[in-house]
């Protein structure tokens, strides 16, 4: 196989993003053959901006162009379970931002889809895939913190979109920041399903969470602890305490640049991007972008790192919060 060969759903921010730092990759490797939005000159301006041959003005278009291996899709979260069973129905292999969907019912839904299809589907949770979260996890494998116990995790960080408090459009914290402490825990925690959640937080007066805590009780007494806001910029630690000792992510844990164990740090820098980011470590993409690639040389329909099961559990964990917060959206009440 040559280049995989990538076609872009949405022209926004995190799309552009995504081609930032696909370039920090071997162009032998990946190729951007094309991208698609629902307007056709945004469309041929961000093909202008990332030299992509080809700009559609419809999703429908870009489904059916027989030259993409995989579509990377970027529109607003509302708008992923049709995107998702477009392309999959179209034969298309599929990584979609996250949240997947707007609860587990559109995650069942979409895996069901692509597992009759027979064509790859993974939510880009691009946390997993930075070689610090990856030395995280082979350190808590190999049991170098001994039995972990607790699990502190915040993230808070001002809205970048307008739309973050729009009901209708899938704001809410829970969704755009809270769910990567969310995914934290299920990783650290190996994937089991928690004894019980406690959620308690705030909402917008447009019904649609600001800020909550959250505690996620495991077997054997063990817990996560987790806060998120769009209030105010927390210092976005996360640190994993075990009978042993501390893991560490000092900053931004959801795209980490350093990671420190008993106080030893390491550091895993990023490559520069070659156009302005819109947001932190964007380059950081690039590791999930890769993954993806690997997985399809491999001619796997899911990733063993961020599994069909694991989103299935993060969005099951999600609704509980967001049922405990009193937080529900349309796609709740088809």
């Amino acid at each position: 196989m040559g280049a995989t060969r990538w076609g872009i759903c949405s022209a926004g921010k995190i799309s552009h993003d995504f081609l930032v730092a696909l370039k920090t990759l071997p162009a032998e490797d990946h190729k951007v053959v094309a991208v698609a939005s629902l307007d056709l000159h945004r469309a041929q301006e961000f093909a202008r901006n990332h030299d992509i041959p080809k700009a559609y003005g419809s999703y429908e278009e870009l489904a059916h162009d027989s030259s993409i291996d995989v579509i990377y899709i970027g529109v607003i979260p509302p708008y992923h379970l049709s995107a998702t069973l477009l392309f999959i129905e179209a034969g298309k292999n599929v990584l979609c931002e996250k949240p997947f969907g707007m609860n587990a019912a559109e995650v069942k839904t979409m895996v069901k889809a692509a597992q009759e299809k027979k064509v790859f589907l993974m939510e880009a949770f691009w946390s997993r895939f930075f070689p610090a979260s990856e030395k995280m996890h082979s350190l808590l494998k190999q049991r170098a913190i001994g039995d972990v116990v607790v699990l502190h995790a915040e993230i808070g960080s001002l809205p970048s979109v307008p739309w973050g408090a729009q009901k209708e459009l899938g704001g809410g914290a829970l969704l755009a920041v809270g769910l990567y402490c969310v995914q934290l825990a299920c990783m650290v925690f190996d994937r089991e399903k928690p004894e019980s959640i406690v959620a308690s937080g705030f909402l917008y007066e447009t019904g649609v969470d600001h800020s909550a805590s959250i505690i996620l009780n495991y077997s054997g007494q063990r817990q996560a602890v987790l806060t998120y806001t769009r209030r105010a910029n927390l210092p976005n630690r996360a640190s994993i305490c075990g009978t042993n000792g501390i893991i560490e992510f000092p900053s931004t844990f959801w795209c980490p640049t350093q990671l420190a164990v008993n106080g030893q740090m390491d550091e895993f820098p990023l490559p520069l991007p070659s156009q302005k980011l819109n947001y932190p470590n964007s380059t950081g993409l690039r590791y999930e972008a890769e993954h993806v690639r690997q997985c399809l040389l491999q001619g796997l329909k899911e990733s063993p790192i961020m599994s069909h099961a694991d989103s299935e559990l993060v969005h099951c964990i999600l609704d509980e919060v967001r049922r405990q917060l009193g937080v529900s959206y349309p796609q709740d009440h088809p």
